[in-house]
């Protein structure tokens, strides 16, 4: 097929939803040749975070000298970001090229949903890139995730919080039970800081496994500022002076579980030294999470979509207003409509002197006036710009040289301006 054929085909796939469960995913891979057993890898899942955490994982790996696979999800921009090797997504042609063959397999039982069928195009992608070592992360939930079918070395689980919860649970202990899910036997494990409920969840998981837990707060933590320094306390060893570029105190949180599998892997027969350490995790990127894409007025693009995620970027903008006394902030804000709208709303919008409502181009996207319902009061002042496009002008618009304007919300949303930016047209497969 043509790449425009192979985009048509994966979007088409997106009818057949999400489905719990693996058999699906098991036959395609049994029939594929088991493609993810052919290189070691890394498992990361969480609600927030895990991004992050896997683009750091991968920058350091690569400045190690391996030959990196990198899966996430979703994209923000171009389908092919969500699988790449040594940072390069994965060309047209490869990817056309294994749709076809991944096709006649597809149509054999249960077809495959989108993101089984994706995922079993890229560990099959990685094993004909001859990858040294793959960073997988969780698309959602972790124990009927597509994902699930690896043996890692490491994983991590950077997160639990309420979001998800038609397909993961109400709770934060039901969460913590898909999430444990990805914990293998003998297969050592890093968690960030979690509540108490979801932590005991996921270490009864860890010692019914037999697989040694790690937590950042206790056996690992890193302090400091991840832009202009911070100190990394781990497992074994004890590193001070490194950074990163991706702003945010969450981010230290984040460092730390990389960190962490660092050493987990290193222990499992990964090379990787403390220069390679602390050039890659200081050249790592990551697009759409307190990403500065402009200056004067400075324009933030933050994917941020549930009441955790907006706790912290609450502290990134408290501390900006506090290192700018004279600086205001103009928010523009889509979410879709399955999200917490209101605790999102109530936790940004009350440190923005400007609110600009508009919608992610989805279907799922909440329309400006259920945004505004959830404003509550704030809404009386919020500026209603149905079309990205057009909420960018009017901040932007309403801006000074000094201000900040903040895209938050929704991943969809920020890639939706990040496509805006860059002059070329929405991808059809956002899922």
């Amino acid at each position: 097929m043509s790449y425009s054929a192979t985009r048509e085909y994966l979007f088409g796939l997106q009818k057949h939803g999400i489905r719990p469960g693996l058999e699906t995913i098991a036959r395609l891979l049994d029939d594929l040749g088991r493609p993810q057993a052919a290189y070691p890898t890394l498992h990361i899942g969480g609600t927030n975070g895990k991004g992050s955490t896997a683009a750091m994982a991968a920058a350091m790996l690569q400045a190690a000298g391996h030959r990196v696979g990198l899966y996430t999800s979703p994209h923000l921009v171009d389908f092919r970001e969500r699988i790449r090797v040594n940072g390069a997504m994965i060309p047209e042609a490869a990817l056309a090229g294994l749709t076809d063959r991944l096709r006649p397999l597809a149509a054999e039982g249960v077809p495959p949903t989108f993101f089984e069928f994706t995922t079993a195009l890229a560990f099959q992608y990685f094993a004909d890139a001859r990858v040294e070592v793959a960073v997988v992360e969780v698309g959602l939930g972790g124990r009927f995730d597509a994902t699930n079918m690896i043996v890692p070395l490491a994983a991590a689980i950077t997160t639990v919080a309420l979001d998800h919860q038609e397909y993961l649970g109400t709770t934060l202990e039901a969460i913590a039970y898909e999430k444990a899910g990805i914990v293998k036997q003998g297969v050592p494990v890093v968690t960030g800081r979690l509540a108490a409920s979801a932590a005991a969840v996921v270490a009864r998981a860890a010692a019914e496994r037999e697989a040694r837990l790690y937590r950042v707060g206790h056996e690992c933590d890193a302090r400091g500022d991840t832009v202009t320094g911070f100190a990394y306390r781990g497992i074994r060893e004890r590193w001070t002076g490194l950074t990163c570029p991706l702003a945010g105190a969450h981010q230290l949180d984040n460092a730390a579980c990389a960190l962490a599998l660092m050493e987990l892997a290193s222990a499992r027969g990964l090379r990787i030294s403390e220069e390679a350490i602390r050039a890659g995790l200081g050249r790592t990127s990551w697009d759409g999470r307190l990403e500065i894409v402009e200056r004067a007025p400075l324009l933030v693009l933050d994917g941020a979509h549930n009441p955790e995620a907006g706790a912290a970027l609450a502290a990134y903008l408290r501390d900006h207003r506090a290192g700018h006394p004279g600086a205001r902030v103009i928010l523009v804000l889509g979410m879709m409509r399955d999200k917490d709208l209101a605790g999102f709303c109530g936790l940004v919008a009350p440190l923005a002197d400007e609110v600009v409502l508009t919608q992610a181009q989805l279907t799922r996207a909440a329309s400006v006036h259920e945004l505004a319902s959830a404003l509550g009061e704030r809404a009386s002042g919020a500026h209603l710009a149905p079309l990205p496009a057009d909420a960018l002008a009017v901040a932007r618009r309403l801006a000074a040289a000094a201000d900040l304007i903040c895209v938050t919300g929704s991943l969809m949303l920020v890639g939706d301006v990040k496509a805006l930016l860059r002059g070329c047209g929405l991808s059809p497969i956002r899922g």
